[in-house]
């Protein structure tokens, strides 16, 4: 048995969660992927898979097995790749997910740059909030707001997510504007829960050195940045929106800020990828590539007058075409009116 290639075959089936697409990806009959992942098995004295009708998942000693073989793979492709006189650009796939509003607004305005760099990688990108389990799934490598949890995987720390509590000036002019934290338990909230779990999230307000948590009445939870920013923009309750989303609103009129006093407390952004994979080009040239993009948005700073270097990119009122055009959907009008990179 070529162990090597049964390594290679096996890391790929798990990749791709399937050994037809193993298969397809290797070039090899389906058949001789399922034959040697059973010679290999039968190797080891393990079970590496569980298999059923609908899915495929690693065993305890599969996932072992598979952390080892990627990174034997990759030092592998390391050491051939430092052995050429031409060092060759990163190339194959890779698959990354991140937060909708970050990868809307952030990445994908600028995904072209990253193409003109390593026109060789081929990108897939998911967008969502709820946890990835990257060796399950596949994922190289995900973009996360807030503390890492699992200590088997590597944080890059590329930014600062920052909040702003506001509302539209319809809710103020209906139920007030609250001046104080005991003030809120007059106001109800739009609330965001989170996907996997359901909990709705509570407002946190940053008082001296502590961290105050309030839970709010709200009419209505979403678990989606456009559509919580949307909902508070159409005055149906107080929000702790996104610093990025929520500035071209706060530029126009269309959200006011309160509470400024107790400003909700800031969470790293960071590029997060398995021990397995920090060898792998192609996600080190990823990882870079975001590093330097959120270096570029002073919003993502985490300092004070980050605003004042974000630019305006409406077309001023004198030079703009006579043209009606219906008014852009949350997520288009922070990407008009403010150019998060500069």
């Amino acid at each position: 048995m070529d162990r090597l290639q049964a390594m290679k075959v096996f890391t790929r089936v798990v990749d791709t969660n399937s050994f037809s697409r193993a298969a397809d990806t290797l070039d090899l009959p389906r058949a001789s992927v399922t034959t040697i992942i059973q010679n290999l098995e039968a190797h080891l004295k393990v079970r590496l898979l569980q298999r059923t009708t609908r899915r495929l998942s690693l065993t305890a000693d599969g996932a072992a097995y598979y952390e080892r073989c990627v990174r034997i793979l990759a030092d592998i492709e390391e050491t051939e790749s430092s052995l050429s006189h031409a060092q060759r650009a990163p190339r194959g796939k890779l698959r990354v997910d991140m937060p909708s509003a970050l990868g809307k607004l952030v990445l994908m305005p600028k995904i072209d740059e990253f193409h003109e760099r390593y026109p060789d990688i081929e990108l897939m990108v998911g967008f969502g909030d709820k946890p990835v389990d990257l060796i399950q799934e596949g994922v190289d490598c995900v973009i996360r707001i807030g503390t890492l949890q699992d200590s088997s995987l590597v944080a890059r720390r590329i930014g600062v997510f920052q909040r702003v509590t506001v509302a539209s000036p319809v809710y103020l002019e209906q139920h007030g504007t609250p001046e104080t934290i005991d003030d809120l338990q007059n106001h109800v909230a739009v609330n965001y829960f989170l996907g996997r779990t359901g909990r709705v999230m509570d407002l946190t307000f940053g008082v001296g050195d502590e961290t105050v948590e309030v839970k709010m009445r709200g009419n209505i939870a979403v678990n989606d940045a456009e559509a919580y920013v949307a909902s508070g923009l159409k005055g149906v309750g107080l929000m702790q929106a996104p610093r990025f989303m929520a500035l071209p609103h706060l530029r126009s009129g269309e959200l006011v800020e309160v509470l400024s006093q107790w400003k909700p407390s800031p969470l790293p952004i960071s590029a997060v990828y398995p021990h397995n994979r920090h060898l792998s080009p192609t996600v080190r040239v990823f990882v870079d590539w975001v590093a330097e993009l959120f270096g570029r948005c002073p919003l993502f700073s985490g300092q004070e007058d980050a605003e004042l270097r974000c630019l305006p990119t409406t077309v001023p009122e004198q030079a703009a075409p006579a043209v009606r055009r219906s008014a852009p959907a949350p997520a288009a009008a922070a990407a008009d009116r403010v150019e998060l990179a500069v």
